[in-house]
C-alpha cells in the first residue's frame, strides 16, 4: 500500500464493527476519499474527536484496494463555535451532505474543497442566516447550473423579474410567469449572491427574505440532485 499526506473535511462517517468506523473525507488533492479509522470508537483512540463531521484534518494515510486507512490526523480547524450550537452545526451538515452528493469518489475537485472549507469558516465565524442558502446557489453555479437571476430565463427581459422557474433554472418576469413568486428583495439577495457581492448578502436578516431565499436555494439543489437532503428536513423540525 501506497502512504499519502493531504487535507480533507470530514463529510461524514458511519460505524465499522466494534471499534472502528469508515471516515468520508473531501480532500483538496485526491478527491473524495472513504477510509477506515481503526479503533476511533474506543476510548483512547489516538485520534479522539478529530475525525467527526465537520472536522477540517491533515491526514496521512494508506491507499488501499477499496479503503484507504488513517494512519495519522491532525485538526487544522476544529470549528468549535459549530460544535457548540446545534443550530449552526445542523447547518454545516446540510452543507456537508451537498458536498457528499455532488462530489465524486477520487475525483479531485480543489475549487469545491476551497468553496466548503471557506463556507464552513464563515459559518462559524460570523452566524449569518444565509451562509447555506448562498452556499448551495455558489455550488449549483460551480457544478455548471448556475441559476439565471438577472434577466428572465423564457424571454430575457431584465425585469420586473417575479417568478422562480426551478425546471428551466431561474428567474421569469410577469408576461411569462411561471413557478412560486419571488420577492424583488430576495431577487436582490439571489444576484448579490451568484453576482460576486457575497459579504452584502450576508448581510441580510430580515426573517421573511432569509426564509425565502434558504427555501429557493434548497429547492433547486434538491432539483438538481433529484433527491431530497435529510439533513434539510432533520434542521427544519429542530
Amino acid at each position: 500500500m501506497s502512504l499519502y499526506n493531504d487535507r480533507g473535511v470530514v463529510l461524514r462517517t458511519y460505524k465499522l464493527g466494534e471499534s472502528d468506523r469508515i471516515v468520508v473525507l473531501l480532500t483538496r488533492d485526491n478527491g473524495k476519499v472513504r477510509a477506515v479509522a481503526k479503533g476511533v470508537r474506543k476510548t483512547k483512540s489516538r485520534f479522539g474527536g478529530r475525525l467527526e463531521p465537520p472536522s477540517h484534518v491533515k491526514v496521512l494515510l494508506y491507499q488501499g484496494r477499496e479503503l484507504d486507512i488513517v494512519s495519522q490526523a491532525e485538526t487544522v480547524d476544529h470549528f468549535r463555535a459549530l460544535r457548540d450550537d446545534l443550530d449552526r452545526l445542523g447547518r454545516a451538515i446540510v452543507m456537508l451532505e451537498a458536498t457528499d452528493q455532488l462530489s465524486m469518489e477520487r475525483e479531485v475537485n480543489r475549487p469545491l474543497y476551497d468553496m466548503l472549507v471557506g463556507a464552513l469558516r464563515t459559518l462559524a465565524e460570523r452566524d449569518a442566516p444565509l451562509v447555506v442558502p448562498a452556499f448551495c446557489l455558489k455550488l449549483l453555479a460551480l457544478e455548471g447550473f448556475r441559476p439565471h437571476v438577472e434577466a428572465c430565463v423564457a424571454c430575457g427581459a431584465e425585469g420586473p423579474l417575479v417568478s422562480w422557474a426551478i425546471e428551466e433554472g431561474g428567474l421569469r418576469c410577469a408576461a411569462h410567469r411561471q413557478g412560486p413568486a419571488v420577492s424583488a428583495e430576495a431577487i436582490g439577495v439571489l444576484q448579490d449572491v451568484l453576482g460576486g457581492r457575497l459579504n452584502i448578502a450576508l448581510e441580510e436578516r430580515r426573517p421573511s427574505v432569509v426564509a425565502e431565499v434558504d427555501t429557493l436555494s434548497i429547492r433547486a439543489l434538491e432539483h438538481h440532485l433529484e433527491r431530497r437532503l435529510r439533513s434539510v428536513t432533520t434542521l427544519h423540525r429542530t
